[in-house]
């Protein structure tokens, strides 16, 4: 089958004047951390997300036949040699497991891409492949399973959307009542968002259409299009159940499956959501996750999901930090923490380019901090699971613009937010991960740009002294003799915070 023709001034600014009795900004309200909206709350219900569904008995023997092997390689790909490609993987820090590997492409042209794809890539000007579309490409288009396992900001949505659509294009057209023939299952809806303008970027040269689905917006337009025919579904898994549940929509023609951001829908407590939509597609489905890190728990995922899967890394297998990042960090008390971010806040607005993320640890304090930062004149605004999708979008377009320089931020945007000119990253509370920590600080120095990430580190975090001190000596930054004094008391001591 051929393709088809588709055709701000002193440091003497404060925030008001304590009001917690030193605690900081607002109380540590761990439980209202990150939003329901993309959920499944029927767990709160006392049911479990997708009970309604019942798993379909699939006899592949029956099942209509489809393609998904669609690469021929380039005659220059077939003459390159061993060591030639060595020589690239050790260049882009790629390692692949698996057999049978296709050889690395080092160019667009190399890539094989029909000329709808080309066009957009030469309009775009892009010069070269990432190091995951490289490698990432030639398996896809292959029809294989495969994991990626690279940071964010590496070119991982364009690895897996153009051989989407040349899947999509291979496939026989959208009847009514089918259901998609790409899903992309993403963790959070601005991640949703910006898979959804890939596709559309590339896709509506050949009318490729897409439907982006997510919780905390209103079901009709979505609803609409999915019923219109969407040959790509982006969704949350939350809202993509409702919609399976009450059978507006089914995965009944779904042959490529996407899970993004694999470790952070793990994160969140979407693995039953996950599962139970995976049953709903057919097992000879090519499937591809992604992921940024590679616990047991992505691992259990990928065995359970994929078949006779590649593996590609890109940069180490240990948890790992953009080096492009400079990385500091300051040991102090709790009760420090605002003095330090008023002094840190007025150097960085001094600097021509200033745009900044302060994470924070709940949505109570996100809210908190910006009101009294507001109220005493900086220039900021904050986003969290609690808020609607317009005030979201309307925070993220202020922020990109550089009308409003500075983001106060709960995890929602640790991963998922892609703001090219993000200078600064400040920790005001550490996450309760080291991996979170590298999502986090991996929202600058995006697309080989550098960036500075300030951390305020206290004696509640002493259990991740030691990890943080890994990430730091992995990217050759230096390493603070208190934060080395805590890691140590930490071992000695049983987390007695004994290290002044």
């Amino acid at each position: 089958m051929s393709y088809r023709d588709r055709d701000r001034s002193t440091s003497s600014r404060g925030f008001g004047g304590r009001s917690d009795g030193g605690r900081g900004f607002g109380d540590r309200d761990r439980g209202s951390r990150g939003g329901m909206s993309d959920r499944g709350k029927a767990s709160l219900k006392g049911t479990q997300p997708g009970q309604g569904l019942r798993k379909p008995r699939w006899d592949v023997h029956k099942l209509p036949k489809f393609e998904k092997n669609f690469y021929k390689e380039h005659p220059v790909v077939t003459r390159r040699g061993h060591h030639e490609i060595q020589q690239f993987y050790a260049a882009q820090q790629i390692t692949v497991a698996g057999k049978n590997v296709p050889k690395p492409v080092f160019s667009f042209e190399e890539g094989g891409f029909p000329d709808y794809v080309m066009n957009q890539i030469r309009k775009n000007g892009w010069q070269s492949p990432t190091a995951i579309q490289s490698q990432g490409w030639p398996v896809a288009l292959s029809g294989l399973d495969m994991v990626g396992i690279a940071q964010t900001g590496s070119g991982k949505t364009l690895a897996f959307i153009l051989p989407a659509i040349v899947h999509i294009n291979h496939q026989p057209y959208l009847e009514r009542g089918d259901g998609p023939i790409v899903l992309v299952l993403v963790p959070t809806r601005e991640l949703a968002q910006q898979v959804q303008q890939v596709a559309h970027e590339f896709g509506r040269l050949s009318q490729i259409r897409n439907a982006c689905v997510y919780g905390g917006a209103p079901k009709r337009p979505q609803l609409k299009d999915l019923e219109d025919g969407a040959e790509i579904c982006i969704a949350t898994p939350g809202r993509l159940i409702d919609y399976l549940e009450s059978g507006k929509t089914n995965l009944r023609r779904t042959t490529y499956l996407v899970l993004d951001e694999a470790d952070r829908m793990l994160d969140m407590g979407f693995e039953p959501q996950i599962r139970k939509i995976v049953e709903q597609v057919r097992p000879d489905r090519q499937t591809l996750m992604w992921s940024a890190t590679w616990p047991k728990e992505v691992r259990k995922l990928a065995e359970d999901f994929l078949h006779n899967y590649i593996q590609i890394n890109i940069g180490a297998l240990q948890l790992t930090a953009n080096h492009n990042i400079l990385q500091i960090i300051d040991v102090c008390m709790e009760f420090e923490k605002e003095d330090k971010l008023v002094k840190l806040l007025t150097e960085i607005m001094q600097e021509k380019e200033n745009k900044t993320i302060i994470f924070v640890e709940t949505k109570r304090k996100a809210d908190d901090i910006s009101r009294r930062m507001r109220r005493d004149g900086w220039p900021v605004i904050c986003i969290h699971g609690d808020k609607s999708q317009q005030e979201r979008d309307w925070t993220l377009q202020e922020f990109r613009s550089g009308k409003i320089p500075i983001l106060i931020a709960t995890d929602v945007a640790s991963r998922g937010l892609d703001v090219e000119d993000i200078k600064f990253v400040i920790n005001f509370d550490y996450p309760n991960c080291s991996e979170d920590y590298v999502h986090r600080i991996g929202r600058t120095a995006r697309s080989s740009k550098t960036g500075t990430a300030y951390t305020l580190f206290t004696p509640g975090n002493i259990k991740q002294a030691s990890d943080l001190i890994s990430v730091l000596r992995e990217a050759k930054q230096v390493v603070s003799p208190k934060l080395l004094q805590m890691a140590e008391s930490a071992r000695g001591y049983q987390g007695k915070s004994r290290w002044l």
